[in-house]
């Protein structure tokens, strides 16, 4: 067998199709669940010659590439392996690269600690439509039930039986909820977790895939879920046909007590934010963001504007970004993603357009209620960076 990591034009085995779904697993240090979770996979049926297995790891230093590699060595599908250096929790980061190791037009995100019943992958397949992202959630197995996971066990698939009443009540629950969340059109509802996502990769790439800005544990799969509504993907619950069965460890170190305590929520509930990130599954440059600025920039701060900017005439769809330089003519259209004010001096219009910027520049105190950042004038390219 060839060394690991093999070239990604290498990495492909026995396939001579592109295959139909891209099954992406995220891992960290567990080789012993990761394992298992491989196995649950090379156990789906219904889809010979239709699955590539991604797994992305955020960085392990133990036996996680040697499993992999053996792994591959015993299927007759692409397996391919990314990985970076562990420098923070990069559950985003980790999700991006084995998307663009990807080669299946539809995605299906996995975490390493969960096993798939034999049908989960199939189910998936029958229901992805485009344009619709369809969300799980899992079956949580205890400490003892988990150690009892073998391999004999997981062939025969058994474990489908292994859930609590407690658990099925839960998540026959959670399934009610989201279908009535769909039926009534909810805004924000049902939610999404990465232990059981399946969308189209074109949909994935709408939204720029998951902001790598999420470092630690938490909100990531939440920021993905509401800029994917935003940008017309509906959200759809794959709770009544199928779910994943998770596998106890000790909860990670960073995350917080309670979810409202956690240091990305702060971030995931700014205003302003773009649909399409910057950090995300392509690095975007602050010029290839649509600019719209209304006004005109004095001398020293016009070079920090990026080029090229939008004019009124543009055709290419609303902006995502609209700067606002006051006093002056104009004002925030209401038509972009983010609104900055960079306010030159404190007057009634200064004023009045600070309640509406998501982003304020000034050298003044002004009510901003709405304004997640606030920056000098000195520091309106930083401004412009954070607003995206």
């Amino acid at each position: 067998m060839a060394k690991w990591p093999r070239p990604p034009s290498l990495q492909i085995r026995s396939m001579s199709l592109r295959p139909e779904i891209a099954i992406l697993v995220s891992t960290y240090q567990r080789p012993g669940h990761l394992r298992r979770a491989l196995l649950s996979i090379a156990m789906q049926r219904g889809v010979h010659g239709k699955i590539e297995v991604i797994v992305t790891d955020d960085g392990s230093t133990d036996e996680t590439a040697d499993i992999v590699k053996a792994f591959a060595g015993t299927v007759n599908f692409p397996v391919r392996f990314t990985t970076h250096p562990h420098t923070a929790f990069q559950l985003a980061r980790c999700r991006n690269e084995g998307v663009a190791a990807s080669e299946a037009p539809y995605l299906l995100f996995l975490d390493g600690d969960c096993i798939l019943p034999p049908d989960h992958v199939a189910i998936h397949l029958a229901r992805r439509t485009p344009g619709r992202a369809m969300a799980g959630y899992f079956v949580r197995l205890d400490e003892a039930t988990s150690a009892r996971l073998n391999e004999e066990i997981i062939r025969g698939g058994t474990f489908v039986n292994w859930a609590s009443s407690a658990e099925w009540r839960h998540l026959r629950g959670m399934a009610r909820k989201a279908r009535l969340y769909q039926w009534l059109r909810h805004p924000t509802k049902p939610k999404m977790f990465g232990n059981n996502i399946g969308i189209w990769k074109s949909d994935y790439q709408r939204v720029n895939g998951y902001d790598e800005n999420f470092e630690g544990w938490g909100c990531e799969d939440d920021d993905l879920r509401l800029r994917l509504r935003r940008s017309g993907v509906s959200i759809h619950t794959i709770l009544p046909w199928t779910y994943t069965f998770h596998m106890w460890h000790p909860q990670d170190v960073t995350r917080p007590a309670e979810w409202r305590l956690g240091r990305n929520v702060a971030y995931l509930n700014r205003k302003g934010a773009l649909v399409r990130c910057l950090n995300g599954l392509v690095k975007r440059r602050l010029d290839e963001v649509r600019l719209h600025v209304v006004g005109n920039p004095p001398p020293d701060l016009a070079p920090l504007i990026p080029r090229p900017r939008l004019t009124a005439r543009d055709a290419d769809g609303p902006p995502e970004m609209e700067v606002v330089f006051s006093p002056g003519p104009g004002a925030f259209s209401g038509k972009a993603e983010c609104n900055l004010l960079v306010a030159l001096s404190e007057t009634p219009q200064s004023r009045r357009l600070a309640g509406q910027a998501h982003v304020l520049v000034a050298d003044v105190d002004l009510p901003a209620p709405l304004a997640h950042h606030k920056f000098r004038l000195s520091n309106l390219g930083d401004a412009l960076k954070s607003a995206a």
